[in-house]
């Protein structure tokens, strides 16, 4: 059998390796941005001159041909699911008897005036950071459109170049599609003290260029002017599907897939983020984390060799980093609270740690976590999310899924005599002090 994977992303290279682990059936890997799968979450460093290029691809380069994975630097230009072949871009062709579409996503550009000039472009791949260090080589002025993880990303690249930054979020605060006033004004906040300018509430109307096609500023919906030589499209991203469009696969927001990321043509799959999980029975999911992207990877490659496995996500998480304050989420946060829930938040007075922990208003029993600036372990909020522990168990075992590095202060204590100011008629929580070791002598 001969499985071909289109896209060598995350969700696609972990496909290939568990069929593989699994399988002796030729594999085929094309892309057409990168001889090697890379990180791209990585990209930044690149710029920022942390990292060479090489050193974001997670495998050796001898790995591929170890393990007897093809690979083909190409772009797909058809598909042709009668014949079972694929057409590259140089009219050669290659035949497959199963598909996997790991085709990933693209930028969002909605259409704005100018977007088409030089000095404008979004952040996903190895060219649009190519783009960008040629874009951005005498640029003096920046601006970032969107708030979102890439854009603050992208707002401190820049920042390491000295190019001011300034940063248009139509939402009343940072990331206010997914965070909470609280946390996002931390945010907020720690923007402005690397020095970038953020401007809540603004829209971009358009954007302006010189009389050699290259921009020259932006124009907001407030018909403000703000002269800049580069402007960063960072408002989220979509399903790559411009190469089944016009096929015989189905498609919405993304390529259709069941709960088994088949299509609902025989031998053809989807994974990562190109992938509408449950679209055939009305809106589906679109998963765009790596995470996401690796667990369906997993699953498709048992499918394919003969285990037809569901997916499965399991607890939702995610992590990032906004300069140097780490955040991780995990379960069920919404931006604005559902009816029946209620939180605990605690912040730090120096604004720069804190988190929120929500709950059921009727058994008080845990649906999610915020942390910004202190290191929780996933493995212990996993369980805990999974056994329905209650506000209070977690609070008088919080420390226990702490990792920050030894020496780092701790602040579970402070939180539990917060709670306990909090809820004054409740018998209040007792902290005690876990049991910590340091070079093999507990402390």
């Amino acid at each position: 059998m001969h499985l071909v994977i289109i896209g060598n992303g995350i969700a696609g290279i972990t496909a290939a390796r568990h069929v593989r682990k699994l399988s002796r059936h030729k594999i085929t890997v094309i892309s057409g941005e990168s001889d090697y799968f890379y990180s791209r979450p990585a990209l930044m460093y690149i710029y920022m001159g942390h990292m060479e290029p090489q050193h974001t691809e997670p495998y050796e380069r001898h790995f591929w041909a170890k393990n007897d994975i093809g690979l083909k630097r190409a772009w797909v230009k058809s598909i042709e699911s009668g014949a079972k072949t694929v057409t590259l871009d140089d009219g050669s062709q290659i035949s497959y008897d199963k598909l996997i579409l790991a085709t990933g996503s693209q930028s969002n550009f909605f259409g704005w005036p100018g977007q088409e000039l030089k000095g404008v472009q979004g952040l996903y791949g190895l060219q649009d950071l190519a783009s960008m260090e040629a874009n951005t080589k005498n640029t003096k002025r920046a601006v970032i459109i969107g708030g979102g993880l890439i854009g603050i990303e992208m707002a401190e690249m820049l920042r390491t170049r000295g190019i001011e930054v300034t940063f248009l979020v139509r939402e009343e605060h940072y990331w206010g599609n997914i965070l909470r006033r609280e946390e996002a004004e931390i945010i907020g906040r720690h923007l402005h003290e690397h020095h970038v300018s953020l401007l809540t509430q603004t829209e971009l109307k358009s954007i302006e260029g010189d009389q050699q096609g290259r921009v020259s500023g932006v124009v907001t919906k407030k018909d403000e002017l703000i002269p800049c030589d580069f402007v960063g499209i960072t408002a989220g991203v979509h399903p790559n599907i411009d190469l089944v469009k016009e096929s015989d696969i189905e498609t919405r927001r993304g390529i259709v897939v069941n709960s088994y990321l088949e299509t609902n043509v025989e031998d053809i799959y989807a994974v990562g983020d190109c992938a509408e999980i449950g679209g055939n029975e009305g809106r589906g999911l679109v998963e765009q984390l790596w995470y996401t992207g690796k667990l369906q990877g997993e699953a498709v490659a048992k499918t394919i060799c003969g285990e037809r496995t569901l997916y499965n996500r399991g607890i939702w998480f995610n992590s990032a980093k906004f300069f140097d304050i780490e955040y991780h989420t995990y379960g069920k946060l919404f931006a604005t609270a559902p009816a029946g829930e209620a939180s605990f938040y605690w912040e730090h007075p120096q604004g720069k740690q804190c988190i929120r922990l929500v709950y059921n208003e009727d058994d008080q029993v845990l649906t999610g976590m915020n942390a910004f600036g202190i290191r929780y372990r996933h493995q212990i909020f996993e369980r805990w999310l999974s056994e329905k522990r209650d506000l209070r168990y977690v609070l008088q075992n919080l420390e226990e899924a702490n990792f920050d590095p030894e020496f780092f202060r701790r602040f579970e204590k402070d939180m539990i005599a917060a709670f306990n100011r909090a809820n004054p008629s409740t018998t209040p929580l007792v902290w005690q002090k876990k049991r910590r070791w340091l070079f093999g002598i507990g402390t």
